[in-house]
């Protein structure tokens, strides 16, 4: 019954709004799409770093990295055997903290676009931001559909465990994930509570449920016909069973306890169907939770805060606005 309501309100919503929109789309000039940043921020190398793990990270033993591929983007990282966050302090805090989680298709981490400019921005703010450097499960580990879980999970932990040094307060820590970041993000919603690595430090008794999340273009689904199936091969491999394919579908799981909701998503965005923010926010409405969500009518994939002169640019301040209210 659930899953035919989300599939009704999907349909009306995107008939109702691709409606509206055919008939500017005819008037306006496409948007161009943002070439990667070729070279690594400096500014990602100048931030200050927290380590994930005091020592390896699990599994460190059967660690294997990706292949080099010619001309990679600089900005694009990959081969990560020890994860960790990268820390932007605001000038003026106002006591709440930012785990940001880049998107890649679980291939890379991208760290301009939906990392380093995102940091500055909220740090402007007053956010404690970090950026996670998550492991990527195709890298060898074993249990590959737990790895960026556990690194999630580890991150959220460490933030509340630090909340004195980091001057922000432990109940006001916030995630925002893009893309597959955004699925991260969405697995952390819902599977906080799992238990996906054996605890290390007194870091790990600590409650790993974030206390807002924002969801940008995200994979909310892995099962047909919302799968980025990128996406869904690299972090559970070739072939895998039903049950892990919906264990890893965190739409499937928002309950009772999922924390508020806020959702970005491009009706052109021809990667990742913004049917999966359809089917969130219908699951977020049956199970009573908070959600917002914006829909724009052109943005595509990857457009990290937004695409210069389009609509899309506003949803960083509609975010702070939201986060205003919901970590009051």
């Amino acid at each position: 019954m659930r899953t035919d309501r989300r599939n009704l309100l999907g349909a009306a919503l995107l008939g109702a709004v691709c409606f509206s929109a055919g008939a500017s789309l005819a008037q306006t000039t496409p948007l161009k799409p943002r070439a990667p940043e070729m070279t690594r921020p400096a500014a990602w190398d100048a931030a200050e770093q927290i380590m994930l793990w005091p020592a390896d990270a699990p599994g460190r033993e059967s660690y294997r990295p990706l292949a080099d591929f010619p001309n990679w983007p600089g900005s694009f990282l990959k081969s990560t055997p020890a994860p960790s966050m990268r820390i932007w302090r605001p000038a003026q805090p106002n006591g709440r903290a930012l785990l940001v989680i880049p998107g890649g298709g679980y291939m890379f981490v991208s760290i301009a676009n939906e990392g380093v400019e995102v940091a500055e921005y909220f740090a402007a703010k007053g956010y404690l931001v970090a950026v996670l450097n998550y492991r990527l499960p195709g890298e060898g580990w074993p249990n590959r559909a737990d790895v960026p879980l556990q690194d999630a999970q580890r991150a959220i932990r460490l933030l509340r465990q630090r909340a004195q040094t980091l001057s922000i307060q432990p109940d006001h820590v916030a995630v925002v994930g893009f893309s597959a970041g955004g699925h991260l993000a969405g697995s952390l919603a819902t599977g906080w509570t799992e238990a996906v690595y054996a605890p290390v430090d007194a870091a790990d008794a600590l409650n790993a449920r974030p206390d807002a999340v924002g969801l940008i273009y995200p994979v909310l689904s892995l099962e047909a016909p919302l799968v980025h199936t990128g996406s869904r091969g690299l972090l559970l491999g070739a072939n895998a069973p039903a049950e892990l394919v919906k264990k890893r579908s965190p739409v499937l799981h928002v309950g009772a306890e999922t924390p508020p909701s806020f959702l970005v998503h491009a009706w052109d965005d021809t990667t990742v169907s913004a049917d999966n923010s359809l089917a969130w926010i219908a699951a977020a409405r049956a199970a009573h939770r908070p959600v917002e969500a914006h829909l724009y009518q052109e943005g595509g994939h990857g457009f990290g805060l937004g695409v210069p002169v389009s609509p899309s640019t506003s949803w960083p301040d509609l975010f702070a606005n939201w986060l205003d209210r919901v970590l009051n």
